[in-house]
């Protein structure tokens, strides 16, 4: 288990203190896939680095499975990092070393025997799916195989916590998706814990299960990523989530114009549109002034923002034929709120 206790990171600039991060607390069970989302500057990567000491935090303390380590000395610390290993978006292998020889180079510096070390770099090789690549050095590579490279090398010392630093902004959709699949699936093989840092809702959605959504160095929400895309309450969490539909401060309302959110949280898409489905069955039509919707499966993801034409009971209604369908969230949404 993973325990951030209060903690807070201040840096010192020529200019003055910066507070990168402030007062964070939080707790992510063995076994699981969590997301740290926030925009740029949120202090997702400062957390990332405190979490292994690359960055010690000014104050507050990380603790794995009990240990604090910023008790521990140098020489523990080192030890404990083993660990804990990490990905980042840039790859970071090393270009004159072919892949088994990238896969081996921790190992090199733990001072494992090299017929051990090539023994557990032709494994992980095939636990990525680059068994036939063991000749390949990375500019022979695609964006997407140097990635599961550095994945495997990622787990060369059997690490039980891998964090992923923005490990799949680089990659085009297709291949992100096919990233997050692998990381999924050395979670479920190696039993790892995984955090994923990034700034992509999608990503998140896709492959964790909690989420913390980071704002101005402190965590603004927290929650399952079910409860917290479906239903966000803090401004944070909104931002993301509703990223065109969260304000209406754009939007210019007559006096009986009023404004629904509707989020669909994997509600099942039918033949007849849900709004036609509204007009049709109670006589409220709805104009769409923006829309952010995707179909997984059969089922529907997203939100969209209505306005209705009339007076406060029809906008109520529509917001209680709204929440009778399964897997729907309706709001009303005052400008300027």
């Amino acid at each position: 288990m993973i325990e951030i206790k209060n903690l807070s990171k201040t840096f010192t600039t020529k200019s003055g203190d910066v507070e990168a991060l402030k007062n964070i607390s939080l707790t992510i069970p063995d076994g699981e896939i969590y997301g740290i989302i926030g925009m740029s500057g949120a202090g997702k990567s400062t957390l990332v680095r405190c979490i292994n000491m690359l960055e010690r935090p000014t104050e507050g303390s990380v603790l794995i499975d009990g240990v604090n380590l910023s008790k521990l000395s140098e020489a523990q610390l080192r030890q404990e990092r083993q660990k804990i290993t990490m990905i980042f978006q840039d790859f970071n292998l090393l270009m004159q070393r072919n892949c088994p020889k990238n896969v081996c180079f921790p190992l090199e510096l733990a001072g494992v025997k090299k017929s051990e070390a090539v023994k557990r770099a032709t494994e992980l090789l095939e636990i990525v799916g680059l068994a036939d690549k063991a000749k390949n050095y990375p500019a022979q590579l695609s964006g997407g195989q140097q990635q599961r490279v550095a994945i495997a090398r990622a787990l060369a010392t059997h690490p039980k916590i891998l964090l992923c630093d923005e490990a799949t902004s680089a990659l085009d959709p297709q291949t992100t998706h096919s990233i997050l699949s692998l990381i999924r699936d050395v979670r479920d093989r190696l039993g790892l814990t995984v955090i994923v840092i990034t700034h992509q809702m999608s990503v998140v959605e896709e492959i964790c299960g909690r989420v913390a959504i980071l704002d101005g160095g402190e965590v603004a929400e927290e929650g399952s990523v079910n409860e917290v895309f479906s239903a966000p309450k803090s401004e944070a969490a909104k931002r993301l989530v509703y990223p065109d539909g969260y304000t209406t401060e754009v939007l210019s309302p007559s006096p009986d114009e009023y404004f629904i959110r509707v989020v669909y949280n994997g509600a099942e898409v039918s033949k007849t549109p849900l709004i036609a489905q509204m007009a049709m069955d109670k006589n409220i039509p709805a104009s769409i002034r923006s829309a952010s919707t995707r179909s997984i499966g059969g089922k529907a993801y997203g939100n969209m923002l209505l306005s209705v034409t009339g007076d406060e009971a029809l906008a109520n209604e529509a917001i209680s034929y709204l929440r009778e369908i399964p897997d729907v969230i309706a709001e009303e949404v005052r400008p300027n709120a």
